[in-house]
């Protein structure tokens, strides 16, 4: 598999003319002069004044001062990496996408991962939505999948979609908050949005703060097509499922995290990917026929609604694999143009109408930032097929076409290039009959805004809904203005009336059902819809929608702090890292300083942090590890306020922790002592199996049952 993995990624960088390093070359200027000085500019003499016609200097300086390009609007802090998709079940039953047929094709792929809200600058680690946006590089053309790590959205219609951006964007006043949605202006937007209830509950669920973004979930939102050989066509749902499951970090990690490395989740899909832990995902479809549009309770073409997977379940057909990193950030990260836009044969549109807006707005957007209509010709962005057209110029054109023909029809350039027939691969929209009138207006399918929210909530395990709960409360605490927080609430209620007065009670309001007729509420949302909207959904839950119900029964690429001091038991930290790292695990050592650890046998252990440098944040689990001596130099009086504390916070976050042979000093200056019942995730060596369900409690990644009890005594 590596090896097929790195030809496929040599033919794309050969297709793409993707140039390796500067290893044993001489300087250049950008025209291919070779510079014998690079460290002085062209003077009158060595006092004197620069001359203008020092060309060099001009050329590096004009550089220079246009290395930043305009970054995106939205998705502006985002992460990518290479890799591959590989089919394992053919879909030529649904669509003739040549990359979709044939299970023995690999297809490469370039997918970049981003926060929504922040700027380029902002933490990884913001309360946000992910995006999951995948580019397959087709024998047939590139198709782009630009998705979120959440199946739903705010807004049903692209009108409000400028809109929802400036309400969760800095405040223009005074440009703040940056990369927080709590705030004033967003929740007054929401306030008077029904149709992003929803999607609510999902932003402020631990889906919005993913422990990796190999740990996160990827959804197309919209319903597209599927179209076949023979016309027939379906519509389909895209899922990314990570190997790894679905998980989070808690929201008191993510403000930590923030503040000691705000880089975590681009940091941590780096060194996955270098460390050769490829983050994996299942590529899964669901399909409906286009006869059954209709047979839901919801509207297909609604993005602010999914279709429950007890319903129609999700068909895994794929794997994606990222298995190579950027050689240049800004060259491909920052470079890539997605567009929903960019189809092959076999796949198409829905009416969805949000993402009809999506389609004029991506090209626009690229047109922009990168500054060109040959955004195209950007190494990261060229399709592996030659492009042959009559487009000519443009601004930093680089396909130079021989010929003096740049029209069609012609007969000077003998016809060329021809139209391609259908049978040739050539891309046929799908004949679907559009008749009526023109109308500014909803379909009466897209009234209902709270039954799928009501249906996320009941989904929730009990830890899932008071991390929600409390998201709620946090964000609304920030807002000033009493009347926005009376609105939410307002709108809670339609959701659930416990978590309504919940809230409301902690943000200094009461619980009022919205006078929708009457209020700032979108026209769809009239009285004669109410009933509708508070119906029970068709699907009260679906365990497809809580992170509890994908975890992994694996510790593959958990990173587990070993901590420990002079002294430290040789055998066993071996023993025990050998298991972890045989299962996929990273260990990484912590101790007093970096300077080399002395062991009980006079081997040496290199520490990758001090414990002032790092904090339990960083880590799924830790070891205490064995050895007399090591722990009575982590419990020196100048250390052990530090050690405790690292250990406690681990504790509360529900995590995982080891307590190794003679560390009993250290266990009992630690809140765990305290703990009121056997505890899953502690573990000493009182047994033969200790190392076991070590191994054990870290696969399943948190002990999220005992979060009220460990934070009471942490």
């Amino acid at each position: 598999m590596e090896n097929k993995d790195t030809k496929t990624n040599e033919k794309l960088n050969q297709l793409q003319g993707h140039t390796t390093d500067n290893q044993d070359t001489k300087l250049t200027t950008n025209q291919g002069l070779k510079v014998n000085n690079n460290q002085d500019s062209l003077k009158t003499d060595e006092r004197g004044a620069t001359l203008l016609e020092d060309f060099i200097l001009r050329e590096k300086i004009t550089h220079f001062d246009h290395e930043r390009i305009p970054e995106r609007i939205v998705h502006a802090r985002g992460s990518g990496a290479h890799g591959v998709f590989k089919l394992n079940k053919s879909l030529k039953k649904y669509t003739k996408a040549k990359f979709l047929n044939d299970v023995d094709k690999e297809t490469p792929v370039f997918v970049r991962f981003s926060t929504v809200a922040g700027s380029a600058g902002s933490t990884d680690l913001a309360r946000d939505v992910r995006g999951f946006a995948v580019k397959f590089y087709t024998e047939e053309g590139n198709y782009d999948l630009v998705g979120n790590n959440i199946p739903v959205f705010f807004i049903q219609d692209a009108m409000k979609f400028p809109d929802l951006v400036h309400a969760v964007k800095p405040e223009p006043d005074n440009a703040i908050p940056q990369a927080a949605s709590a705030h004033d202006t967003f929740w007054d937007f929401i306030s008077l949005m029904p149709e992003s209830m929803h999607m609510i509950m999902w932003a402020m669920s631990d889906r919005a703060i993913p422990r990796s973004y190999r740990m996160m979930e990827g959804f197309g939102v919209h319903s597209f097509k599927f179209i076949n050989s023979e016309g027939a066509v379906h519509f389909v749902k895209f899922h990314f499922k990570p190997k790894l499951g679905v998980h989070s970090v808690a929201w008191s990690e993510a403000q930590k995290i923030s503040g000691t490395d705000p880089d975590f989740h681009r940091r941590d899909l780096w060194e996955s990917i270098e460390n050769g832990a490829f983050p994996e995902w299942d590529f899964g479809v669901q399909v409906i026929p286009e006869e059954n549009e209709h047979d839901f309770d919801f509207d297909l073409l609604d993005p602010t609604k999914l279709v429950p997977e007890e319903l129609v379940p999700v068909q895994i057909v794929g794997t994606l694999t990222l298995n190579r990193n950027p050689d240049n950030f800004f060259a491909e990260t920052e470079q890539v143009a997605f567009h929903p836009g960019h189809l092959v044969p076999g796949i198409d549109f829905s009416n969805d109408p949000l993402l009809q807006g999506r389609l004029f707005s991506y090209t626009d957007t690229q047109l922009s930032r990168l500054g060109s209509p040959n955004f195209h010709e950007i190494p990261i962005n060229r399709s592996i097929n030659t492009v042959h057209n009559n487009q000519r110029d443009g601004h930093m054109r680089q396909q130079i076409v021989k010929g003096k023909v740049s029209y069609e029809p012609n007969s000077i350039g003998g016809g060329c290039p021809f139209q391609a027939m259908m049978k040739d691969g050539g891309f046929t929209t799908n004949n679907e009959r559009v008749d009526g009138h023109k109308i500014r207006a909803r379909s009466d399918s897209f009234v209902d805004h709270y039954s799928q929210a009501k249906m996320f909530l009941n989904s929730q395990s009990a830890p899932e809904k008071t991390h929600l709960q409390n998201a709620l409360v946090f964000e609304l605490s920030k807002v000033t203005i009493l009347e926005i927080r009376e609105r939410v609430v307002g709108q809670l209620a339609f959701i659930d009336a416990e978590l309504a007065a919940n809230v409301a009670e902690k943000v200094g309001v009461k619980v009022k059902k919205l006078d929708m007729p009457n209020g700032s509420i979108p026209a769809d949302a009239d009285p004669a819809s109410l009933q509708s909207q508070e119906r029970e959904p068709e699907t009260k839950s679906s365990e497809a929608l809580s992170m509890k119900n994908t975890v992994k029964n694996t510790i593959e690429s958990r990173v587990i702090g070993f901590m420990m001091g002079d002294g430290v038991n040789t055998q066993a930290v071996k023993s025990l890292k050998s298991k972890l790292e045989s299962e996929g695990a990273i260990v990484q050592i912590i101790a007093p300083t970096v300077a080399p650890v002395k062991a009980d046998d006079g081997s040496k252990f290199e520490p990758k942090h001090s414990i002032s440098s790092v904090a339990s944040v960083s880590f799924d689990a830790l070891y205490i590890c064995s050895g007399e001596k090591s722990a009575k130099e982590l419990m020196h009086p100048e250390r052990k306020p530090i050690v405790t504390e690292f250990i406690n916070e681990a504790y509360k976050h529900c995590k995982a922790i080891y307590f190794g042979k003679d560390t009993d000093e250290i266990y009992k200056a630690t809140v765990v002592s305290a703990k009121k019942h056997e505890d899953p995730a502690i573990i000493s060596t009182s047994g033969n199996d200790s190392d076991e369900k070590f191994i054990s409690a870290i696969a399943k990644h948190r002990v999220w049952d005992l979060e009220k009890e460990r934070n009471s005594m942490a």
